[in-house]
């Protein structure tokens, strides 16, 4: 019984609850108690999107600078790393790429109308051109960087704080282990926000199906099936390209991951699989040097599901609100998520969070992730389960690439 009242579970049962609630009080309250109501519930998400902003700068600043510092100096990386990178950052940039294009072809968030707060009136995001959005990379101070939750000057900096750690070598590393231990209390906190999801669940769908009608749902169940489709093709793509390096065995390892796919589906936790994916890629004739050193990096810079979603779910908000982006904006939106997610990759919920702070630097009201945040587990689950998928491919192509790569399945010495 106890595996039916995990968050996940939770999670589930609040948001049938939020429906319901939001249900009954849109076709028995009058327009000004159904607003009430809204504003009264939305309490709750608003507390966790406070929370979320409240952790973002520092969990960037800690983590992005380790993972980098302990990659060592790039030019130590080796073939191995280099082509490990070059794969991530390609796989990253085509699942940003094709969530851009569905969303400005099916236009999903278009016609929900929704207004834009007070509090953003007169901050339109049509005058962020590319030139302003470039003024505003280079932090003059990090303190206030991260005080006004300037996320992308918060990652510049980490940028040049772990390559210059990995460039000084052993004087850095008492340095790099406060950062590391600071990452992981950080890290705790997160789980800590993330069990006040369910609440947030709730009051997020309560509230804009009290406000909007049941008829949102229609809305929901075309967002999930665009998006479905969406990691169909990622996955047709994936396993072409590996078609191309390992032929025919590329179908004997999506079913020799089957379990890790099913286990981080179910868990919305790529690291839940992590431990049974090293030993399965192994079994299926991976060296092992090559699959503890290039999975584990996937794991921070591959999470093609994940990249997909952020543009989908950040334009479909812009939408939602008459925002226009135009292709410039757009360009600048999907660069800051290719950089922003290096440093909250493996996080839960790390999707939720580059959202959130995209909204931020592009002026789209914090509000609209109230639109998704009711449903994101369910999204979560199917782009969880795509990370396992692309960091399977990547590692064994790697193998391929380097000749590491067996022609046979090792099985477990009984």
């Amino acid at each position: 019984m106890k595996k039916y009242f995990t968050l996940t579970w939770v999670i589930f049962y609040a948001m049938l609850l939020g429906i319901i609630v939001g249900w009954v009080v849109n076709k028995n309250l009058n327009d000004s108690q159904i607003k009430s109501f809204a504003d009264n519930v939305s309490v709750l998400t608003m507390i966790f999107m406070r929370l979320i902003k409240m952790i973002i700068a520092p969990l960037i600043l800690t983590t992005l600078t380790v993972g980098i510092a302990k990659m060592g100096d790039m030019k130590t990386v080796g073939r191995i790393g280099g082509k490990a990178l070059l794969w991530f950052l390609l796989a990253s940039l085509f699942s940003l790429t094709l969530g851009m294009i569905v969303m400005n072809l099916t236009q999903l968030g278009v016609g929900l109308n929704l207004p834009i707060p007070e509090s953003l009136e007169g901050m339109k995001t049509t005058g962020i051109t590319f030139v302003s959005f470039l003024k505003h990379v280079f932090p003059e101070s990090v303190i206030d960087a991260m005080a006004k939750n300037e996320i992308l000057q918060v990652v510049v900096f980490s940028l040049f704080i772990g390559v210059a750690a990995a460039s000084i070598g052993k004087k850095a590393e008492g340095f790099i282990n406060v950062l590391d231990s600071a990452a992981h209390i950080i890290l705790k906190v997160t789980s800590y926000v993330m069990n006040f999801a369910p609440f947030a669940a709730f009051s997020a769908l309560a509230a804009v199906i009290a406000l909007n009608g049941p008829d949102i749902l229609t809305i929901y169940l075309k967002l999930f099936l665009t998006f479905m489709s969406c990691l169909v093709i990622l996955w047709i793509v994936l396993i072409i390209v590996a078609y191309f390096y390992i032929g025919k065995r590329v179908f004997a390892l999506l079913k020799a991951i089957l379990d890790c796919f099913l286990l981080a589906f179910s868990t919305a936790s790529s690291e839940a699989a992590f431990p049974l994916l090293i030993e399965e890629l192994e079994k299926f004739g991976c060296n092992k040097k090559i699959v503890t050193f290039v999975l584990p990096i996937g794991y921070s810079f591959n999470l093609d599901g994940s990249m997909m979603y952020t543009t989908f779910a950040s334009l479909f908000i812009a939408q939602a609100y008459n925002i226009h982006l135009s292709f410039t904006q757009q360009i600048s939106m999907l660069l800051l998520m290719m950089v922003t997610s290096k440093g909250i990759a493996g996080t839960p919920r790390a999707s939720l969070l580059v959202v959130a702070s995209t909204l931020s630097a592009f002026n789209i009201p914090e509000a609209g992730l109230a639109l998704i945040l009711g449903v994101d587990q369910i999204f979560d689950m199917a782009r969880t389960g795509t990370n396992v998928i692309g960091n399977s491919i990547a590692t064994t192509c790697v193998c391929k690439m380097e000749n590491e790569l067996s022609e046979q399945r090792f099985e477990p010495v009984s």
